[in-house]
C-alpha cells in the first residue's frame, strides 16, 4: 500500500512540473510585454486614438533615431571582419572569438607574424596571457594579407 502512494505522489509531482514549465516556457503575446522594443509606427497603429501631446514625443524620438542610424551602420560595417585567408593555402575560416577555438593555422600565423612568441597551450591561457593573446587576434583581424 505504501508503495501505491509513493507511485501516486510522484506522478502527481511530475505532473505539476510538467504543467509549470509548460506555462512558464510559453511565449508571451509580443504586444503586451514587449511594447518598448516595438517600430514606433506599430505602436501608433496599435492604439485606435492618440493624443496629441502624446504623438509629437513620439514624432521627435522616431526622428532622433532616424539620424542617428547611419552611423550605427558605419561603425557596424568598420569592425565587421567576419573571416580570416590563409594566404599560404587558401583557406577560409570564422575569426576566432577564442584562442582555445582558433584553427592550428591561425596560431601559426600569430607567430609568423611575431604578434606571438610562441603557440600556447590551453592550460596557459590564464591572467596576462589571456589578454596578451586577445590583443593579437584583433591585431591579426587588422592585418589586410589575412582579411578575406
Amino acid at each position: 500500500m505504501t508503495e501505491l502512494l509513493f507511485v501516486f505522489t510522484v506522478v502527481f509531482v511530475g505532473y505539476v512540473l510538467y504543467e509549470v514549465f509548460k506555462t512558464v516556457s510559453r511565449p508571451a503575446s509580443a504586444g503586451a510585454t514587449h511594447g518598448a522594443c516595438a517600430p514606433a509606427a506599430a505602436k501608433t497603429a496599435d492604439t485606435p486614438a492618440v493624443d496629441a501631446a502624446v504623438a509629437e514625443p513620439a514624432e521627435v524620438a522616431v526622428a532622433v533615431v532616424e539620424e542617428s542610424a547611419p552611423v550605427a551602420e558605419e561603425s557596424a560595417a568598420e569592425e565587421k571582419v567576419m573571416a580570416l585567408h590563409n594566404p599560404a593555402t587558401g583557406e577560409t575560416a570564422a575569426v576566432p572569438t577564442n584562442y582555445r577555438f582558433a584553427k592550428k593555422w591561425i596560431k601559426e600565423a600569430l607567430v609568423a607574424e611575431g604578434l606571438l612568441d610562441r603557440i600556447y597551450k590551453n592550460a596557459e591561457l590564464e591572467g596576462d596571457t589571456s589578454q596578451k593573446v586577445k590583443d593579437a587576434l584583433e591585431r591579426l583581424k587588422g592585418l589586410a594579407k589575412y582579411q578575406a
